[in-house]
């Protein structure tokens, strides 16, 4: 009788490539995957730390496991499990593992069922660690698959707590990324997309004059490749000779997530980001010229400590001036251990929340207008299942149920109207 592993995956793009990578593992190990709200031998739950509700649910979700299913193997792993360690252990976890040593999942997990103590097996992270040599082969339910090329970050943004959680930067070595990017588009993923924790700081630590362009070079000659999406980048890796770079590859996408934060200076300052809005401005503008139609789509954080409403409303505009296709808003959350925890004009939770609602209002306004231009225009779209797919420029299009193109397929659409998020399209026939 088979082994029964099931996978819950909080936060960002790079967990679900390391849960992805671990699920292989245990299929490997001869355990069959089922869904996460049935019964399992084994429970992983990838977590999340960036904010405090990543906290909170990767908590009630480790409970929740416990209470239904007493019996099971808890695993927990990830950002919360690199930072609270062992105090996780009482929370019922049968293996605690943070952001290293996760290739090792199946042989740790087996030694605690066969000792039958629960271990913390989380490792310091400390400078000089290589990169950890996770690698999939496919994506569960997706006809894009992301490939991770970079881990850790060394920027230590005063309100952040992800590079105490993941560790410095380490990159792999192009000839690795190119190996499983061969072996993805082989099996069938016409479209790749790169992340990383700072996927701008790719190759610094490679020591051989290496950046994110040759990681994209290392691939961009696959045959079976036909588009390569990019993870969240920072403004100052768009140089003019980035984007030069970038417009020499047509199978670059022309959707770039530039995290923006805040648009006020002085916010900017106090969160210690290495860039002004100068420089955003001036890297849109080199974007645009290059990639005339291309989206660009961004992170903000409202209510930063000391954050007035001159700060807010410079935000505000920022989101309209630069005519973002899509903005992710997320009130700011204190996170133990940082500068910005500690900072004097800590904002209520109302006002945070209050801002954060009136900046997605603006940022919908704003993606509506900016899919207007599409309207009566063709485009590719990568099929994802019987509802649509999405073009290079990531806009969702939903087609009519008779279209019956099959999940996997490029296909040229005419689009033909504005959804609350996306377009409606309709198949042009070759």
């Amino acid at each position: 009788m088979s082994r029964t592993v099931a996978f819950h995956t909080l936060g960002c793009k790079v967990n679900q490539y390391d849960s992805q990578a671990m699920l292989e593992l245990f299929r490997a190990a001869g355990y069959q995957a089922v869904p996460f709200d049935g019964p399992a031998d084994v429970y992983v739950i990838n977590t999340c730390t960036v904010t405090g509700v990543g906290d909170k649910k990767s908590l009630q979700l480790a409970r929740r496991v416990r209470r239904e299913h007493p019996e099971s193997a808890l695993v927990l792993c990830g950002c919360l499990a690199q930072r609270r360690g062992e105090e996780l252990l009482a929370e019922g976890a049968s293996l605690v593992l943070g952001t290293q040593a996760r290739a090792q999942i199946v042989p740790l997990l087996e030694h605690v069922r066969t000792e039958g103590k629960p271990l913390c097996a989380v490792e310091p992270l400390r400078e000089g660690l290589p990169y950890e040599p996770l690698r999939i082969h496919g994506q569960e339910e997706h006809t894009r698959a992301t490939l991770k090329i970079q881990e850790g970050c060394n920027n230590r943004c005063t309100y952040c707590v992800i590079p105490s959680v993941r560790g410095p930067i380490r990159s792999r070595p192009p000839e690795d990324i190119a190996r499983e990017a061969r072996a993805l588009t082989e099996a069938g993923f016409p479209e790749l997309v790169l992340t990383g924790i700072h996927l701008t700081s790719y190759g610094r630590d490679l020591g051989r004059d290496i950046g994110l362009l040759d990681a994209l070079r290392a691939i961009h000659g696959l045959p079976e490749l036909r588009r390569i999406r990019l993870g969240s980048l920072e403004p100052n890796v768009a140089s003019a000779a980035f984007v030069e770079g970038l417009a020499a590859m047509p199978k670059v996408c022309p959707q770039f997530h530039l995290a923006l934060q805040s648009g006020s200076d002085s916010v900017l300052r106090r969160m210690a980001r290495r860039y002004n809005m100068r420089m955003y401005r001036e890297a849109a503008a080199r974007l645009r010229e290059a990639f005339p139609d291309c989206a660009l789509t961004t992170d903000i954080l409202t209510g930063f400590p000391g954050e007035t409403e001159a700060e807010f409303r410079e935000t505000c505009e920022a989101v309209r001036e630069l005519a973002f296709a899509r903005i992710h808003v997320f009130p700011y959350s204190p996170r133990e251990g940082t500068p910005a925890a500690t900072m004097p004009g800590q904002l209520s939770r109302g006002e945070k929340e209050a801002r954060a609602r009136e900046l997605i209002r603006i940022g919908r306004e704003v993606g509506r207008l900016w899919r207007t231009r599409w309207l009566g225009r063709t485009d590719t779209v990568l099929v994802e299942d019987h509802a649509g797919g999405y073009t290079p420029a990531y806009i969702p299009v939903q087609l009519p149920p008779e279209s019956a193109a099959p999940a996997g397929s490029l296909v040229t659409v005419r689009l033909t109207a504005l959804t609350e998020e996306g377009m409606l399209g309709e198949i042009v026939p070759e």
